[in-house]
């Protein structure tokens, strides 16, 4: 579960940090879910960052669910950029609004935030329900105080209370082109954000600590590391990499 000492792993360029909460501030179990896919020739990234409560049950649900996908998930990753997307999009909606999915959702304990990303060439694909937060993190943008890619929808989740029960669901999605040169892309949990003085949730500050020298995962230990000094209770994930584009003009 992470307690107290973050942990960063690897899936090629891709890091992974995860983080339990403080035991002192009263954390005692890891909600979230994570789960990353990565081209072998690095053409494309998969990741999907999940934000459980009350239960695991529910993020638990939702990896088995996307991990069941996952021939699908490349087949529409390895279509040329045009299609990529649209093709991803109509899969995974397919998979929220399964009545199959829907029936397990109504039989388990609580719900969860959930936050799907792909970058195929010089795009990034998302899908975000909760409060998840996906940011885009390149010199261009920051001049402009542009960070995030997706707001914080509360209220908002997939599980027991799901969005896609409502006559209309609920979620947002969108894509974006990535700047010339040097990008980095992170995914938080809220656990990131709401701890003590709440540090992260002034992008602009969140900007400094990621793109702060050339080390993506010793910046990524020590965001989780200022959770911790920050007595945060929740669980918090991160997962961030760092595409560098050329001019495609």
């Amino acid at each position: 579960m992470h307690l107290d000492v973050p942990a960063i792993d690897l899936c090629r360029d891709v890091v992974i940090g995860r983080y339990g909460g403080r035991v002192s501030a009263g954390a005692s179990k890891n909600e979230d879910g994570a789960l990353v896919w990565c081209a072998v020739d690095s053409s494309w990234e998969f990741v999907a960052i999940i934000d459980a409560h009350y239960s695991a049950e529910s993020a638990e649900l939702l990896l088995k669910e996307i991990e069941g996908r996952f021939d699908g998930v490349t087949e529409a990753l390895s279509q040329p950029v045009q299609s990529a997307f649209a093709s991803l999009h109509t899969l995974i909606l397919s998979m929220f609004t399964s009545p199959d999915f829907l029936a397990r959702c109504s039989k388990i304990e609580g719900e969860a935030s959930c936050l799907i990303c792909a970058r195929k060439e010089g795009f990034l694909w998302w899908l975000s329900i909760g409060d998840c937060v996906l940011y885009l993190l390149h010199h261009d943008l920051a001049r402009l105080g542009q960070y995030a890619l997706n707001q914080r929808s509360f209220y908002e989740w997939v599980g027991y209370r799901n969005t896609f029960d409502l006559d209309v669901p609920c979620y947002t999605s969108g894509v974006r082109q990535l700047g010339e040169g040097q990008n980095i892309v992170v995914m938080v949990t809220d656990g990131l954000l709401e701890c003590g003085r709440r540090p992260f949730e002034d992008p602009a500050q969140l900007y400094k600590a990621f793109t702060k020298g050339s080390d993506l995962p010793a910046n990524v230990e020590a965001a989780l590391k200022k959770v911790h000094q920050e007595r945060g209770k929740d669980s918090a994930t991160v997962i961030a990499w760092s595409p560098y584009m050329k001019n495609y003009e």
